[in-house]
């Protein structure tokens, strides 16, 4: 009896260890297994906390900043532009110095002054189309000075004939008037397609540089480009700038440019007319009305510039006479004198109309505008 007791606390012994057993296997199935832990790293600087830069995104250009045929406009607070040196005639006449003074060399290699020297001196004066009458008063004043002088060698007569072209341009007045105190106009006469309107430009750029402010006067209606021209480069000197409609009346712009010009202080109007219209007649009278309307009050007319082509020869020189009678030219603007071998008419124009020239055009930029220097251009003319 005792025997089976024992036998019965046995296994109930061993019956609640193995249910304890797999208890405490399920709990520990149920833990997260042990993880080593990781080994402490150097310590590192603290990253400063920053949002992400993101990177920049592409310029976005307007399609017109991209192609533009308009100058820029000037910026108020930009360095001031270097203004190039004023050319040199003996730079910029190759074309008329080449043929005239081929010519001069000829003479100079004779040994004697014969019927062959006067020859070739009249044939390079004509070439260089000083024209047949001023030619022969040249040369008849020439072969006097000859006698007058005892001159005997070519070189001796050439230079009488260099000292006798200087004179024939020494004595003219070329300065540009400007009277103090009133509201100026300088009226810029001539045919289409000599320069007018670019002159403008150029004398606007002149006068801008110097701190004296102008206007601009679109007086052209009869062509839409001439107003659109003087438009870019009213923009590009700081000049202001009267237009009108296309066709409208040219003496109405100038009346309105003289009193914006007195009303703005600005003592320099410059007005752009018409080179064409149906007939010369026309042309003349309403150049000749234009006139009259800038005189009016608070205006002066001071200067009437009349602009030639010296591409063109002795057709600027028609040209020059018929303008002179309608509108009292009062001097000459000689353009693209170093685009041709003609720079002989700079006498012509002088010795037959007794006008002045005081602006010529060396090249195609703004300071390309030079005054009119006789010794310089005569030199230009002789040097080889």
């Amino acid at each position: 009896m005792e025997v089976l007791l024992v036998l019965i606390v046995l296994a109930v012994v061993l019956l609640v260890g193995s249910v304890g057993a797999i208890s405490i296997g399920r709990r520990r199935a149920r833990r997260a297994p042990y993880l080593e832990p990781p080994a402490r790293r150097p310590a590192e600087a603290p990253r400063p906390s920053a949002q992400p830069v993101a990177e920049p995104a592409p310029a976005v250009v307007a399609p017109e900043a991209r192609y533009t045929t308009e100058p820029a406009e000037p910026v108020p607070d930009a360095e001031p532009a270097v203004i190039e040196p004023r050319p040199r005639f003996r730079d910029r006449l190759g074309k008329a110095r080449s043929q005239f003074a081929g010519y001069v060399g000829s003479v100079l290699s004779r040994s004697a002054i014969d019927a062959e020297t006067w020859d070739e001196l009249e044939e390079a004066l004509i070439l260089a189309d000083v024209g047949v009458g001023t030619t022969t008063e040249i040369l008849d004043g020439l072969r006097a000075r000859v006698k007058s002088d005892g001159i005997k060698t070519p070189q001796e007569l050439v230079v009488a004939l260099k000292a006798d072209l200087i004179g024939a341009l020494s004595d003219a007045d070329r300065s540009l008037h400007v009277e103090p105190g009133a509201t100026n106009v300088w009226l810029f006469v001539g045919v289409n397609g000599v320069g007018k309107t670019t002159t403008i430009g150029k004398v606007g750029q002149r006068f801008s540089e110097e701190g004296r402010p102008v206007t601009m006067a679109a007086a052209d209606t009869f062509r839409a480009a001439a107003a659109e021209q003087l438009e870019l480069w009213s923009r590009r000197v700081g000049a202001d700038l009267v237009r009108g409609s296309e066709g409208g009346d040219p003496g109405a712009v100038v009346f309105d440019a003289v009193q914006r010009a007195k009303a703005k202080g600005s003592t320099l109007v410059l007005a752009d007319t018409a080179g064409r219209l149906h007939t010369k007649v026309n042309l003349m009278e309403e150049l000749k009305k234009v006139r009259r309307v800038a005189e009016r009050e608070p205006g002066k007319v001071t200067e009437v510039l009349l602009v030639i082509d010296a591409t063109t020869g002795q057709n600027g020189l028609v040209q020059a006479k018929e303008f002179g009678e309608a509108v009292a030219v009062t001097g000459v603007v000689l353009t693209k004198l170093d685009g041709t071998a003609k720079g002989g008419i700079a006498l012509a124009i002088e010795r037959e109309l007794g006008v002045p020239i005081k602006l010529v055009g060396l090249g195609e930029t703004a300071h390309d505008l030079v005054d009119f220097e006789p010794h310089e251009f005569i030199d230009a003319l002789f040097e080889a």
